[in-house]
C-alpha cells in the first residue's frame, strides 16, 4: 500500500508492506542519485534487520552507526557520537541518512539530519508499532533535555517511509504495549469506527491479522492532519490527545518505568475524567477508553498526586505565556483543543491520585 504526504515540495511517499524490508534498496534507488549512505540503529534492532537492510543498498557506499536502545539515548550528549560518525564517512548534503528503529531512533537520527550540515536527506525504516503508527510520519525530530521531553527539535520531513508489519513479530510485549496506546489514541480523536474494531478483540494477538489494516489507517490519519497543519499551529495539536500528562509521568520516572505508549494511555484515561468532571466530556467516554486500555494490557493510572506532575507540565512546549491547550474528546472519535491554564490540573482534591 501507497500513502502520500502531500506537503508540496516536501511532499514524501509512505509504502506499508509485509516484507518491504528486503527491498529497501530498491524504494530508496527511486529517489536517491547519491553515493554515501549512513544507517543509524540501535543495539537491539540492527543486529535483527541491519544486514537485510544494508544487502539491499549494496549498489551504494554504506556506513552504519550502532547506538545504545533506549530513551537516555535521546540526549543531547548523543549528537556529537553521530556528527562525528557522519564526519569520518565524509557524507555531504547530497547523502542520505537512514533511521533504521523505533521512535527514539527516528528522532534522534531524524535531529542530526535536519541539523548536520543544515540539512542532510533521510529515510525513515520504523521498526517499532509506536513509530510505524505515529512518529516516522509527520517530520517532527527532536531530543531531550533535562527537564523535559523533545524541548529541542525542528519539524524536518522525510524523504521517504517505509514500514514493515513483519518487523512487530521480534517485538517483545512491552513494546507491543507502547505501541497500542497511540493505536487506541487514534481511534479516540478522529476515527470512532476504529476505536470500535480495536474493542472487538480480547488481546494483539486476536488483533493481529488485521494489523497492515490497523497501521494503514493510524498513518492516513496522520497524513490528512499533518497535511493540513504541517508546523503544529491547529488541529496537529489533536495528536498530542493524552500527551501533556503523558510526558510529566516519563519524565517523573526518568523514562525508566512507563513507557511512551503506556503513559499516552493513562494520559488519556486520566485527562478525559478530569474533562468529564467539568461537563467537557461525554459521560461514560472515559470508562471507554479504560476498558479499550485494558484489552491491550494498557494501565490507566500511575498512582502519582496529579499535584507533583503540574511543575512539568507548565514546562511543556504547549504552555505558551501561561495559556495551555490541551486536547479533549467530545465523544470517541470527535477530538477538540481546550484553551486553557494550569488550573485545569488543579482538582478540589489538591493530592489527587491519578
Amino acid at each position: 500500500m501507497k500513502l502520500t504526504v502531500n506537503l508540496k515540495e516536501n511532499s514524501y511517499p509512505i509504502f506499508i508492506e509485509n516484507g518491504i524490508l528486503k527491498r529497501s534498496g530498491e524504494f530508496v534507488s527511486q529517489f536517491f542519485k547519491g553515493k554515501k549512505i549512513m544507517v543509524i540503529s540501535d543495539d537491539h534492532v540492527f543486529p535483527l534487520y541491519g544486514k537485510t537492510v544494508m544487502d539491499s543498498l549494496n549498489s551504494y557506499e554504506c556506513h552504519s552507526l550502532v547506538l545504545p536502545h533506549g530513551e537516555p539515548t535521546k540526549n543531547f550528549q548523543s549528537l556529537p557520537t553521530i556528527y562525528k560518525s557522519l564526519l569520518d564517512a565524509k557524507l555531504t548534503r547530497s547523502d542520505l541518512i537512514i533511521a533504521l528503529g523505533g521512535g527514539v531512533i527516528g528522532d534522534l537520527a531524524g535531529f542530526a539530519a535536519a541539523s548536520y550540515l543544515r540539512g542532510v536527506p533521510f529515510v525513515q525504516i520504523p521498526t517499532s508499532l509506536l513509530a510505524q503508527v505515529d512518529s516516522s510520519v509527520g517530520g517532527k525530530v527532536a531530543v531531550d533535555l533535562p527537564q523535559g521531553k523533545n524541548l529541542v527539535g525542528a519539524f524536518y520531513q522525510p524523504r521517504l517511509v517505509l514500514i514493515d508489519p513483519d518487523v512487530l513479530d521480534t517485538l517483545p510485549e512491552h513494546f507491543v504495549k507502547d505501541g497500542m496506546g497511540e493505536v487506541i489514541k487514534y481511534g479516540c480523536i478522529k476515527d470512532a469506527g476504529l476505536f470500535d474494531q480495536l474493542c472487538s478483540h480480547n488481546s494483539f494477538e486476536d488483533l493481529k491479522p488485521e494489523l497492515p489494516e490497523i497501521i494503514a489507517r493510524c498513518v492516513d490519519i496522520k497524513r490528512i492532519v499533518v497535511e493540513a497543519d504541517q508546523f503544529d499551529t491547529g488541529d496537529r495539536m489533536l495528536l498530542n490527545f493524552g500527551h501533556t500528562l503523558a510526558h510529566t509521568i516519563e519524565q517523573y520516572y526518568h523514562y525508566e518505568r512507563e513507557s511512551h505508549g503506556e503513559a499516552v494511555g493513562i494520559g488519556m484515561y486520566q485527562i478525559s475524567k478530569l474533562a468529564e468532571e467539568k461537563g467537557l466530556t461525554a459521560a461514560g467516554c472515559p470508562e471507554r477508553i479504560r476498558e479499550a486500555l485494558s484489552i491491550y494490557g494498557l494501565p490507566s493510572s500511575c498512582g502519582l498526586p496529579l499535584s507533583s506532575l503540574t511543575n512539568t507540565v507548565s514546562l511543556d512546549k504547549k504552555n505558551l505565556n501561561g495559556h495551555l491547550n490541551v486536547i479533549l474528546l467530545h465523544d470517541i472519535g470527535d477530538s477538540y483543543i481546550y484553551p486553557t491554564d494550569l488550573s485545569f490540573f488543579n482538582p478540589q482534591s489538591k493530592d489527587k491520585i491519578i
